[in-house]
């Protein structure tokens, strides 16, 4: 998978949300920003993304992901 499959396949399943994902090879960087992690803990925020690319971390598509997530809020205030 490249940069561009992946982004493709989070919009998909992460509808709303703003989706930078980086790297290479099978290790990724990943920040997700949207109004769906509202109330959410860190870790359900996680599952979230991780959901979306399950198949891919199954079938060894995608090795290794950084993923970072954040409300709007959260983004306007880092």
């Amino acid at each position: 998978m490249d940069v561009e499959q992946i982004t493709a396949l989070l919009h998909s399943e992460l509808k709303g949300c703003e989706i930078s994902v980086s790297g290479e090879g099978s290790h990724y960087d990943i920040t997700v920003v949207g109004d769906i992690f509202a109330g959410l803990r860190p870790v359900k925020k996680q599952q979230l993304v991780y959901a979306a690319l399950n198949e891919q971390i199954a079938n060894g598509s995608i090795h290794a992901v950084n993923i970072k997530t954040y409300t709007p809020q959260e983004w306007v205030d880092k």
